[in-house]
């Protein structure tokens, strides 16, 4: 597919704000010009160190200093931003054992989520002060802690704690959320136990059980997490079981379990590339389900909806003692399920495309009735009962398709895989200069990291049923994309909004500035 020139790039951008206008007469923020508003342009790029040394970032909107996980270094590294064009690195802080997985700040307190050197035990969560970096506190807390935010009133720091288990597949810790208390210090670390006994109709609901010998408590990996706005409620994914939960931050009790479900991959607006070895870039439709499986969340409230934004990456157990990963041309397919299964397993087909073994064999005869892959190539908006309001379809596909082809899918070696692989989200609001926080003319813009494709993509989703593709942030040297911070131009040092991109495996982290007066 040819690379759009920059006066068709302006046409469909303009074609798709009059559509988004057309479809929503009833919304006044849709007749805003997105191009007045929105002009993120690179401020400056900090090389942090070399692979894995920027993983997660957090920012302190007080002191204005970014706090960057060096696991490279064992170390978080810290740079002032009060000029975001040119960061000024500060005094690190030294971790004395196991390796940094996340950082957040609140309330002048930074958070680091540590895991032990064997991974199988209970890892840390460390604190610090924002100004002094002295160490204030050292807290227990589950297996593998991976993601660690705070309450949006600063007063208690929750913890994803993954529980993986190890190579062998032979130890297998619990998976556990835990909410620490900082004005006394109390830990509640929430297993799930209690969940035991409702294995088979967490199952029938479409949440993935499916470690062997694992009970519920075992196979539930917490690996992101997300705060309500008044404080009250947290929204954990667990990826490898394609779930969504929902925990009381104030009982620590669990409110619910729900499955995201899955993906169709022949309906038309979800095609994708599901080959490496067809020699060419093409979205086709095929019959495949696919889990959303999301990695990074973020939560939004816009017109008075509160929502939650997943980046649907996917994610397959492959251990040395289990995995469920096999591509389709290895699979034994139902023959009335898949009358065509020897062209479907060819190759430039979706023969090498990864599947997992977990599932799809609906009557126990050793063959294939339902081919399900993972991860769902875009990212979904869900209402905080976990139901679906909005997937992007094959819409990262499409637009990094047509823009930059030479890059789509990682140079097509990640069509068989999970293409894009939508790693991290973060959305900015921009709000009006005549109207208040709430008004509906503020306009919320959707940053989506793509950790193979590489770069950004940017959305207007102040309709979340109908978001408006922007642009794309193509790297520069920068690889894999694993977290992303929005500042909004009030919290910012250049009082213009901030967007703030941790690059894993080239160890960059990416200033982008708003160079529009919001």
């Amino acid at each position: 597919m040819p690379k759009i020139n920059k006066m068709n790039k302006i046409i469909y951008a303009l074609i798709a704000i009059i559509l988004c206008s057309c479809n929503n007469d009833d919304d006044t923020s849709d007749q805003i010009s997105l191009s007045t508003e929105v002009n993120f342009q690179r401020a400056a790029t900090i090389q942090v160190g070399g692979e894995g040394s920027a993983e997660i970032s957090a920012y302190d909107i007080v002191s204005k200093k970014l706090f960057v996980i060096n696991a490279e270094s064992n170390q978080i590294n810290v740079y002032d931003l009060s000029n975001p064009s040119i960061p000024m690195e500060q005094t690190a802080i030294s971790l004395s054992s196991g390796a940094p997985n996340s950082v957040a700040v609140g309330d002048g307190i930074i958070a680091v989520a540590v895991e032990n050197d064997n991974k199988q035990l209970n890892g840390t969560v460390v604190t610090y002060d924002i100004n002094s970096q002295a160490l204030l506190n050292s807290y227990t807390v589950g297996a593998l802690p991976d993601m660690v935010t705070f309450t949006p009133d600063g007063e208690k720091i929750l913890v994803a704690c993954e529980g993986e288990p190890n190579d062998d597949y032979t130890i297998d810790p619990e998976g556990t959320v835990g909410i620490i208390t900082l004005s006394n210090g109390a830990i509640q670390l929430i297993n799930f136990a209690s969940l035991n006994n409702q294995e088979a109709s967490l199952k029938n609901d479409g949440v993935r059980i499916y470690g062997p010998g694992a009970t519920v408590a075992q196979d539930l990996e917490p690996e992101y997490i997300v705060v309500s706005e008044d404080g009250n409620t947290a929204y954990v994914t667990c990826q490898e079981n394609n779930a969504l939960m929902s925990i009381d931050v104030n009982t620590a009790a669990i409110n619910y379990v729900k499955a995201y479900g899955v993906k169709d991959y022949n309906n038309p607006l979800n095609s994708i590339d599901a080959s490496d070895r067809d020699g060419v870039t093409q979205l086709k439709n095929w019959p495949v389900l696919s889990y959303y499986h999301p990695d990074g969340m973020d939560i939004v409230t816009i017109n008075g909806q509160e929502l939650i934004v997943t980046a649907n990456e996917g994610d397959a157990r492959d251990y040395d003692g289990y995995s469920e990963e096999e591509r389709i041309k290895d699979l034994i397919l139902d023959p009335t399920a898949f009358p065509d299964a020897a062209s479907l397993q060819m190759d430039e087909n979706i023969g090498r495309l990864k599947t997992t073994t977990a599932n799809g064999d609906i009557d126990g005869d050793g063959d294939y009735d339902v081919i399900y892959g993972y991860g769902a190539r875009s990212f979904s908006f869900w209402d905080t009962n976990g139901n679906l309001v909005y997937d992007s379809g094959n819409s990262i596909a499409v637009n990094t398709l047509n823009i930059n082809p030479t890059r789509f899918n990682d140079e097509d070696g990640r069509s068989d895989d999970k293409g894009a692989e939508p790693e991290a989200v973060a959305v900015l609001e921009i709000k009006s200069n005549t109207s208040n926080t709430n008004s509906i003319n503020n306009r919320y813009i959707l940053a989506v990291a793509m950790e193979r494709t590489d770069g950004v993509l940017l959305y207007d989703v102040t309709n979340p049923n109908n978001p408006v593709f922007l642009t794309w942030l193509e790297p520069i040297g920068d690889e894999a994309p694993e977290s992303l911070l929005m500042i909004p131009r009030e919290e910012s040092g250049s009082d213009k909004a901030l967007l703030i991109i941790s690059n894993e495996d080239s160890g960059t982290v990416n200033i982008y500035q708003n160079n529009v007066l919001d």
